[in-house]
């Protein structure tokens, strides 16, 4: 079968691969969507943490049903994607309830080969079904599950300000996410292309470009003085992260979505007369991934904007590289494996 694998940051080779065979609770797919995020980005880079090389990359799926053992309510051929954080389900956060943060988690794509094939096993577990949504959909639930998954570790009220930095693929799920439980958005990015598109596409009426404007003047503005309650990262940018502390109100929760291998800083004695909280977000759970196909399915979510380049499998090697670079406008690069 085709495989396309990242052998060293900068180098995709494409390979022939063996076709799984099934096992014991586990679940044969035909992979016909693979969707490209910022994991997938930094591991081409040679900036994602937690990586090894070679690897196939691709978590964002949507596939068919090919085959499977203890999948009770699933078909043969149906449409399905899956959560890709496989988990022990023994240790301390398996047990808590938290499998996206298992001690021993493998992440699809990540820690071990991902979508990037013509067929995929994955445990039987991770399947979920697609409840009449499209491959491309289905494709993009993985994502916005992680900013549904951050919203609510903020446990965003009504009427609050939540500030999101960052507007790539990820940030703009987490703006569409923190709207629909009842926030008032502001997005803060350094690309005004991705700015213009938090106002077109995602209606998010207050936007601050970092480069341009005051951001502690506009968020005084904006929130009549009070600063942003709820501030999430989705940028993995070290300077922003840092950056961001000065934008809590007292008494915010500061949520890190966005991911980097240094060490982050802060000055104790501001953080401390905030009486702010500091937290983490890491992948999804089910429950994220069923809000969103809710959400979905409710019209709340419209994921083909999210789409704005796609290409086939053959393209890829070619291609990927490009859309490293913000002058080409990509939010969410779509892979046909058709």
């Amino acid at each position: 079968m085709r495989t396309l694998v990242c052998t060293q940051p900068g180098n995709f080779e494409y390979l022939d691969g063996i076709t799984p065979e099934l096992k014991q609770s586990h679940a044969i797919l035909k992979i016909r969507r693979v969707g490209i995020c910022g994991t997938d980005l930094h591991a081409f880079e040679g900036t994602q943490p937690f990586f090894e090389y070679p690897r196939i990359l691709g978590h964002e799926l949507a596939a068919e049903l090919v085959e499977f053992d203890n999948a009770p309510g699933f078909s043969v051929g149906e449409p399905v994607t899956i959560i890709p954080y496989f988990y022990c389900g023994t240790c301390i956060a398996c047990r808590s309830g938290k499998p996206n943060c298992c001690t021993r988690i493998k992440v699809c794509g990540v820690h071990q080969d991902g979508g990037m094939v013509d067929y995929l096993a994955v445990p039987s577990y991770s399947l979920v079904h697609g409840q009449g949504l499209s491959f491309d959909e289905l494709a993009l639930v993985e994502p916005l599950a992680i900013g549904a998954h951050a919203v609510r570790r903020a446990g965003i009220t009504p009427g609050e300000y939540v500030l999101v930095v960052g507007a790539g693929p990820i940030g703009l799920g987490t703006m569409q996410l923190a709207r629909i439980a009842g926030a008032k958005v502001i997005a803060l990015d350094v690309n005004d292309h991705r700015l213009n598109f938090c106002r077109e596409k995602l209606g998010i009426t207050h936007v601050i470009n970092a480069l341009k404007d005051n951001v502690n003047e506009a968020l005084m503005t904006i929130t009549g003085g009070d600063m942003p309650t709820v501030v999430m990262d989705a940028t993995g940018n070290l300077k922003a992260i840092n950056n961001a502390f000065s934008y809590m109100a007292h008494g915010a929760r500061y949520v890190l979505i966005g991911l980097q291998k240094e060490a982050i800083s802060f000055s104790h004695p501001e953080f401390h007369k905030r009486e702010a909280t500091l937290m983490s977000s890491r992948n999804a759970t089910t429950a994220d991934f069923e809000h969103v196909i809710d959400s979905m399915k409710k019209g709340l979510i419209d994921p083909k904007t999210y789409i704005t380049h796609r290409v086939a499998l053959e393209q890829v090697k070619d291609t990927f590289e490009s859309w490293l670079d913000p002058s080409n406008g990509v939010i969410k690069a779509m892979v046909s494996m058709d």
